[in-house]
């Protein structure tokens, strides 16, 4: 990349790592305040998320197609913007009603700002220095927790539950739009010469769908959000289950979003010297070892950091991989609707982690839910293994 088009990556680099402070954490950065200052349930406040993981799902493919039709500069511009409407809605809601449908707004906004939308733009306008150029952006926006939990707490103490996502919501109308116009006006103009590979993303799309691969990378990573979702969501249940006090646990807990980040930098670092079936593989691999880990935590506690750095790279890495091996597999030419259709299961699958999780440690208790979570990697981990042996179809 051009010395103007590294800029402009980091600039969507700090674009999402707003994004995802304002939309992604914020709640769980709250929920304590949220309670007291709310009076419902747990379940009720949880649904809103939920439900925005939801339509995330069922518009991501539409946003892709918008993509591919050269409209994500619009998408990175407007959707924070509505997000943070809508977020700023959030403190007036008086009912949960109100409360599901203004996350039902958000989940539209961020099927069209959040990492799809910025891959998509990235790898159109990077070509052969897009995996690069998303390492870059997951190496800043992983850090988004580390800004939004302090903030939480802070404006939750001060401000309450509710009003404090007025600030979350100028977070993303102040700051991450703006943002990301630095970095799309950079980005094109680095990349103007660069020919364009949009295509009819309908009919591309209908192609790729009847290729093996593209079924095997959406089941791939939506099993690989399905285990982590669940994990995370139960992570302190789990731990406490094999002994950890709750300080440990929390600790330990803390330790997987720096394991992101440290895992996309020793693949940055690496990146001249590893295949992306490869690094695909390593990355399944750790995931499912996390699940062994934490299971056989019960003999001696601290494997649980072992674990936690583990999930944390895994995860890390495979968040980078995706875009690059749909476009290894299934071609550039209409990415953005594929790369949408493709998101599809791993966003349904972070909906359901926590439904699922619940339901299995109902039914058997936690081993019941860590096992589940177990069998998602090693099968995922056996599909990575599958596309591994196939032969790249960039076009």
């Amino acid at each position: 990349m051009t010395g103007q088009a590294g800029r402009a990556v980091w600039f969507l680099a700090l674009g999402q790592l707003l994004t995802y402070a304002g939309v992604y954490y914020s709640f769980a950065a709250l929920l304590p305040d949220l309670l007291a200052a709310t009076g419902w349930s747990k379940g009720q406040l949880a649904a809103g998320p939920t439900l925005a993981f939801l339509v995330a799902g069922l518009v991501t493919p539409l946003t892709g197609r918008l993509v591919d039709r050269g409209y994500a500069g619009l998408l990175l511009l407007g959707m924070p913007v509505l997000a943070g409407l809508a977020l700023m809605g959030l403190s007036f809601a008086g009912s949960p009603l109100i409360w599901l449908a203004l996350w039902g707004v958000i989940g539209v906004a961020q099927a069209g700002m959040m990492y799809e939308t910025c891959f998509a733009h990235l790898t159109r306008h990077t070509g052969a220095d897009a995996r690069t150029a998303i390492t870059r952006v997951t190496l800043v926006a992983g850090l988004a927790g580390t800004l939004s939990f302090p903030l939480g707490h802070w404006l939750g103490a001060a401000l309450g539950g509710q009003q404090a996502f007025l600030v979350f919501g100028a977070v993303l109308i102040l700051g991450a739009a703006p943002i990301n116009l630095l970095g799309l006006r950079g980005l094109k103009t680095a990349s103007q010469d660069m020919p364009s590979r949009a295509g009819d993303g309908g009919s591309t799309l209908s192609l790729a769908m009847r290729r093996p691969a593209f079924w095997v990378i959406a089941g791939l990573f939506g099993l690989v959000m399905l285990n982590h979702s669940l994990i995370l969501t139960f992570v302190l249940i789990l731990m406490g289950d094999k002994g950890a006090s709750p300080a440990t646990a929390a600790l330990a807990a803390a330790c997987i979003g720096p394991a992101q980040v440290l895992g996309r930098i020793v693949l940055m670092v690496n990146a001249a010297r590893m295949t992306n079936g490869r690094a695909t593989i390593i990355a399944l691999a750790m995931v499912a070892l996390a699940s062994l880990v934490l299971g056989g935590s019960g003999a001696w506690i601290g494997l649980i950091f072992v674990f936690a750095v583990l999930q944390g790279a895994g995860v890390g890495i495979l968040s980078i991989l995706r875009p690059v091996l749909a476009v290894e597999h299934l071609g550039r030419t209409g990415f953005g609707a594929i790369s949408g259709a493709i998101a599809v299961a791993p966003t349904l699958a972070q909906a359901l982690g926590p439904s699922l999780g619940a339901w299995l440690i109902a039914w058997r208790g936690e081993a019941a839910a860590l096992i589940g979570a177990t069998v998602m990697a090693f099968v995922a981990m056996g599909l990575g293994a599958w596309l591994a042996r196939w032969p790249r179809t960039e076009e």
